[in-house]
Order: C-alpha cells, then structure tokens, then sequence
C-alpha cells in the first residue's frame, strides 16, 4: 500500500514535471512549426514511458520485460537532461531580460525560439554521450593509499575493488564477464565487492551474475551487502555469493597472512539493512570485536560512506565504499552530499581514509555524465614518517 502511495506521488511529480517542459518550450518554437505537435506527442509518450519502464520488473514475461525496462530507462536519462536544460535555458533567459531591461530593450524573439529547439537537440546528445560511457568497460582508476607505520610485507599490498554494478534488466553476463576479465587481469592481492552487485532476485539473475565466480586473487574475493541486496531477497543472494566462492562478511572480520604480516579484512552489512532485518543491523564495532590489537592495519568494506563515523571509532585504517555512484549524471552528482559524507574519491575522516568509488555499473537509466564508472585498483604504501 505504501509503495503503490508512493508510486502515484512519484507520477504525479513527473507529470508536472513534463507540463513545467512543454509550457516553457513548445510555444516558444517557430510558428506553424510541424515539431510542435511532434515535440507534445513526445511528452505524453514520456509520461507514459517512464513509470512502465520502473514497473518493468513486475513483468515476468522475457524479453519483453527487460525491453520495457530499456525503454523507460533510456527516456527517463532524456527526461532528466531535457528537464535540466529545460531549467538553465530559463535561468539563460532570466538574466538576457535583466541585462535588456537595463539597457532598454526586449527580449530578442529569435533568441527564444531557437533556444527553444536547441534544448533537446542537446539533451538527445547528451544522452547519446551518457550511454556511451555508462556501457563501455569501466576503466581502472589506480589510487595509492599512504599507511602509517605499515609492515613491510603490506608495502604494495593490493586491493581491487568492484561496486554497485546493479546486474538486472539492462546488464547482463556478458557485461559482467568484461568485468571479470579486466579484474583478473589485475592480479590483485585481495578483491573486496561493496555492496549492490544486483537488481532482482537469485532465479531472475542467477545466470548473469555467474561469471563472478571466475573473480581471482591470492587471498581471494570478500563481499558485503548493498541496500539493493535487501530488496532483492539479501538470505538468497548471500547463499549465492558463497556458492561463486565469495567470502561473505556480516559484521565480522578474518586474519590475513601475506608475507608474514598480518592484516584485518571486515566488513559489515548495509548502513540501512537493519531496516529490512533487524539481525542484520550494520555494525563496525562488532565487525572488530575480538581483533588482535597488534594487528595495525584493518580495512573495512562498508558499502556506504556515512559507515565511517562508526568505523573511524572502531579503529579501522581504511574504509572501502561504494552507493554514491559519483552521482551518475548530473544534476543528480550535487545532491549526494545531503545524504552521505563523502561522494567519490579518497578522503580523511580522523585517523580513516576512505575510498568511495563512483561504481562499477550503474542503476536506473544507461547514463553516465561527469561521473565515469571505475574498477579500483588501490594500493597500500608506507606513508613517509612525519618530520
């Protein structure tokens, strides 16, 4: 009842969303111009699109389910680009009236009507562009991490990191089977998952998600669960995760041995799983509980940022996150801060870096914009003694 509540508000938005873009832009076209009606059509098509392409998933019937999906989600990556340049055109024509207005003039009719159609011309361009870099093979981003007082044996350590590639109705095996090739290729020390690796259940997306599986390295594959892990049934995919081989970490740690040294590997559940069952409230603290205090450099993998309050009181070294995607696209990239503390990149939180990576896939609409995917390849190294 909640959700369908939730649904209807959300059609209702996006409704008066597309009206706000149709009333700013189809009568500003050229007179008896033949886009007008086409430019309405459009709209209404929009509408309609968009929150089919959402329900897409309550379809069991294939391919038709996932086609709907594409569909919706490719218009709903328009929309979004047709509705933020909807709104800077305005804003453009806000300060033109000022500045004539001073100056004595009005608003140059040419100048309104050809901005008018250029709007989505480029929002069709700017689509295009954002599903080109969301679908090619995320690049690696290469980051080095200085430790104080690492071990030797630690020195070059090093962690590939995968996140938030949201398997589902527009990615598929063989989008993850790149993935797997190039992680591999990497030959990393430890690979560390963070969370929303899927978008639907274990039989819709069993298939799919089996070439992580073949994921390799010396110490082998750690995963924590995502918020998207819980929608989608978090029991099951958990089971399935360790069927592929994945080390599954619940609000607990293991010792790693490399070389000699010794270092902490934790993770916990998702910031908000305890809200989908209580057991599985996310909790640093107990992560730690019963490390060996001379073990010095402990990481932790936390799918979201704002875990690193807690696991900066816990004692962690290094905090390993994902959720944020960057933002994916804009405008969406400058609202992540009213909800996590950090969006992307390596930051210091007291004695914690952390690391939250923009994602290894993406969620909703095939569009990626200012925000590129990443595979992480991150690297431990002594951090030079303070003079």
């Amino acid at each position: 009842m909640l959700r369908s509540a939730f649904f209807l508000r959300l059609i209702s938005i996006v409704i008066l969303l597309h009206v706000y873009i149709g009333a700013r832009l189809i009568p500003a076209l050229p007179v008896g111009s033949p886009f007008k009606w086409g430019a309405a059509a459009l709209l209404v098509l929009s509408v309609l699109l968009i929150p089919l392409g959402m329900a897409a998933r309550n379809i069991k019937q294939q391919p038709l389910s996932d086609l709907l999906a594409w569909t919706g989600y490719l218009v709903m990556g328009f929309f979004s680009s047709l509705l933020v340049l909807t709104a800077l055109r305005d804003i453009a024509l806000l300060v033109l009236l000022a500045v004539n207005s001073l100056r004595g003039n009005s608003a140059a009719a040419d100048v309104i009507s050809a901005s008018a159609a250029c709007v989505p011309v480029l929002a069709v361009a700017l689509t295009l562009l954002g599903v080109y870099n969301a679908r090619r093979n995320a690049p690696v981003k290469i980051i080095d991490v200085p430790i104080a007082g690492l071990a030797a044996a630690l020195n070059g350590f090093s962690i590939v990191q995968i996140t938030d590639i949201h398997i589902g109705p527009t990615i598929k095996r063989g989008y993850v089977e790149k993935i797997v090739a190039t992680v591999n290729g990497l030959k990393a020390d430890l690979i560390a998952v963070t969370g929303d690796v899927v978008d639907g259940t274990v039989p819709q997306l069993a298939a799919d998600a089996r070439p992580l599986g073949g994921l390799s390295a010396r110490h082998g594959t750690f995963f924590v669960t995502g918020n998207h892990e819980y929608y989608a049934g978090a029991d099951n995919w958990v089971a399935e995760f360790r069927r592929l081989g994945f080390k599954v970490l619940m609000n607990e740690h293991v010792i790693v041995n490399h070389d000699g040294a010794q270092a902490i590997v934790a993770g916990v559940t998702d910031y908000g799983a305890g809200s989908h069952d209580p057991a599985h409230a996310s909790d640093p603290a107990k992560a730690m509980r019963g490390a060996p205090e001379d073990i010095l450099f402990r990481l932790l993998l936390a799918h979201q940022p704002r875990s690193a309050a807690a696991a900066s009181a816990a004692g962690f070294t290094l905090q390993l996150s994902g959720h944020t995607h960057g933002g994916q696209f804009l405008p969406w990239n400058f609202f992540i801060r009213l909800q996590q503390p950090f969006v992307h990149g390596l930051d210091r939180l007291n004695d914690l870096w952390v690391y939250t990576s923009r994602g290894t896939g993406y969620w909703g609409p095939p569009i990626r914009l200012a925000a590129p995917s990443e595979i992480t390849f991150l690297r431990l190294v002594a951090a030079p003694p303070i003079a």
